[in-house]
């Protein structure tokens, strides 16, 4: 599935209670927002919105699949129905009722791990593309042979990416191991050779000139705060004013990426630059809020400021907020910090994720003298 977001919040537009649908600008996610019935697009807020009581969140969530990944935490008690039923697609089928009823435990199974909405989504609907694709067959008699076939004949020929093929590896791994036993030879289910893409990286300089070029100080706080400490967008926006220990000189970070709690060190300058912020700002339930007392500041606003800071810069780099915390990890390295202690910084499960920073990392490959330079 491609790296997009669209991040779904509540709130007011003259005079209506409204659901916004925020993205960053997508030919193709625009293409799709303006056949979602309802949808308007709001000039004052710079991002388009359906009325609450005409919004569909199944349907927009299916407007959506296969092509951005729908945040709908900001919107409450309104949550889809995950069904087990695949949409219409060429290649899909409906599941019988056994393999349904099957793929409905283990829905249960997922969400009595408190596995996350959005990987519950996504492994249900994998595998109940997979049983549809089975047609009359049963899920139990399902073979390796079979896994490969719906992966060239479903996911291959209709474009799903690495990362879709790769989940739905996860998926069948799970379920046949923990809800039903089938001729799948588990451990022989092969994922797709992992993609080697290389982590986008703005030198010091071009990181000082972004940041800098907001004279806001709350923007500037938070862009600050994001390189300073490698922060995921998620993460800035979730800090409350308690999470800053200024005795210790620790930040902690609370239910990050995979619901776990971490926490980083603060420089004094960053806690210097934090406190001039509290006294101008005050903040109370979040450490950066909106518009009006105790809103947390929203992600789509928050993507503006970045935007506004690099066009005012001139760094003339496609860059993204994701490019801040790449930058701090990578100079991180630079500096001779070990890769272990930057993989506990950064949250990563695996080494393996924090070591693409010793491809793009400056300091040895500059070192490395090419022959041509000996002619």
């Amino acid at each position: 599935m491609p790296n997009l977001d669209v991040v779904l919040t509540k709130g007011s537009h003259r005079g209506n209670n409204v659901i916004f649908i925020k993205f960053d600008w997508n030919k193709e996610l625009l293409e799709i927002v303006k056949q979602i019935e309802g949808a308007k697009w709001s000039q004052s807020n710079g991002c388009w919105y359906v009325k609450a009581d005409e919004f569909n969140l199944q349907k927009t969530y299916i407007a959506f699949k296969g092509k951005a990944w729908i945040d709908y935490s900001a919107i409450g008690k309104l949550k889809p129905n995950i069904s087990i039923v695949p949409q219409k697609r060429s290649k899909k089928k409906q599941p019988t009722a056994e393999n349904a009823a099957l793929i409905e435990n283990f829905k249960r199974w997922l969400m009595h791990k408190r596995y996350s909405d959005n990987t519950i989504i996504a492994y249900i609907e994998l595998l109940s593309m997979f049983a549809g694709f089975m047609g009359e067959r049963q899920l139990p008699e399902a073979t390796n042979e079979d896994v490969v076939d719906f992966v060239h004949r479903v996911l291959m020929a209709e474009g799903y990416s690495f990362t879709y093929q790769n989940q739905l590896v996860s998926s069948l791994k799970l379920f046949f191991r923990e809800v039903v036993h089938s001729s799948i030879e588990i451990e022989k289910l092969e994922r797709p050779r992992r993609e080697q893409k290389l982590p986008n990286v703005l030198s010091k300089q071009e990181v000082e000139q972004i940041i800098k070029a907001h004279s806001n100080l709350k923007h500037r706080t938070m862009l600050c705060l994001i390189y300073a400490c490698g922060l995921r967008r998620s993460e800035v926006l979730n800090m409350r004013p308690g999470d800053i220990d200024r005795e210790r000189n620790m930040l902690a970070i609370r239910n990050a990426k995979g619901r776990k709690d971490r926490v980083v060190p603060i420089s004094d300058k960053t806690i210097g630059m934090l406190e001039e912020y509290y006294k101008l700002y005050k903040p109370k339930v979040w450490l950066f809020e909106g518009q009006a007392e105790g809103q947390q500041y929203n992600e789509q606003s928050l993507q503006s400021v970045f935007k506004q800071a690099l066009a005012k810069s001139k760094v003339k780099k496609p860059a993204t907020l994701h490019w801040l915390r790449h930058s701090y990890a990578t100079h991180l390295l630079e500096a001779g910090t070990d890769l272990r202690y930057i993989q506990e910084l950064l949250g990563h499960k695996s080494s393996k994720t924090t070591e693409i920073y010793t491809h793009v990392s400056s300091q040895s490959l500059q070192k490395i003298k090419s022959p041509f330079d000996d002619m």
